[in-house]
């Protein structure tokens, strides 16, 4: 999961929550870290995605493929 996968994922989840989310939520997974403080210290994001679904209760049905953009037609 990039970065950009990883915001596009939360905006989609947490939609008017997820800046929030993001800059003030801190995570029990990532030792009490936010998620933007955890990808500035080089978590990759993917962790950071599973521990922010884990803390918020989301269910495992809607933790993987999300942010992913539909390929570009050819």
């Amino acid at each position: 999961m990039r970065r950009s996968e990883f915001l596009r994922a939360v905006e989609t989840e947490f939609q008017a929550r997820a800046s929030s989310l993001v800059n003030d939520l801190g995570l029990s997974a990532l030792h009490g870290r936010t998620a933007l403080e955890a990808l500035e210290d080089g978590t990759p994001p993917r962790e950071i995605w599973l521990a922010l679904c884990a803390e918020m209760d989301i269910p495992e049905s809607r933790r993987h493929g999300v942010g992913r953009q539909e390929p570009r037609g050819r």
